[in-house]
């Protein structure tokens, strides 16, 4: 993308006093985006992002204009839009007043690092599946407990790579240890 349209168009949106925006460019090759980053970009006052649609941006956008690169994967689509719409959705939940429950956003998956744990709705049985009893109990240090051993569990099974960053207690972490022998003794001789 060349240069003078996009140094034009974001200083159109910048104020001429007060603090300069973050000004996120989305690309291929920017820092992955994560939830902490959502988090943090949510604490900003204003937000410009910079979504191209050819080969690559002059370098002068790189060196001079952006304060952030983003990427969402490593893949490559047509345009920065949707990586942009992603990272405004993350972003946005996180702002007070937006989500219906306030504590939507504080519990959800990688908010605590973790993949969230298993969700269950009414009734305790459909088809013959019933919802663990521990739901159902009402004990809500017991139910707490579940949710986190689930989340651990979940966590475990799709996505190791989380368990590096967690922030776990020892308990946790031996938990885990067990788990993963318990897996390792069920696989298959070849």
């Amino acid at each position: 993308d060349l240069p003078e349209p996009m140094f034009a168009a974001v200083e159109d949106l910048t104020p001429p006093a007060g603090p300069r925006p973050r000004i996120v460019l989305m690309c291929p090759q920017g820092e992955p985006f994560t939830q902490k980053k959502a988090e943090e970009l949510a604490r900003e006052k204003h937000l410009i992002f910079v979504c191209g649609h050819y080969e690559g941006y002059d370098e002068r956008i790189r060196e001079h204009l952006v304060t952030d690169e983003l990427s969402i994967g490593d893949y490559v689509l047509t345009g920065g839009e949707l990586p942009a719409m992603v990272v405004v959705d993350a972003v946005v939940r996180l702002l007070p007043g937006v989500l219906g429950n306030e504590l939507s956003a504080v519990t959800d998956s990688f908010s605590t690092g973790l993949l969230e744990y298993p969700h269950y709705t009414r009734p305790a049985s459909f088809r013959g599946w019933e919802v663990p009893e521990v739901l159902t109990s009402g004990h809500h240090g017991r139910v707490e407990a579940w949710r986190r051993e689930q989340s651990l569990l979940r966590t475990l099974q799709r996505r190791p790579d989380l368990l590096e960053k967690a922030d776990l207690t020892a308990k946790e972490r031996a938990w885990i240890e067990r788990q993963r022998m318990d897996e390792d003794d069920h696989k298959p001789e070849m």
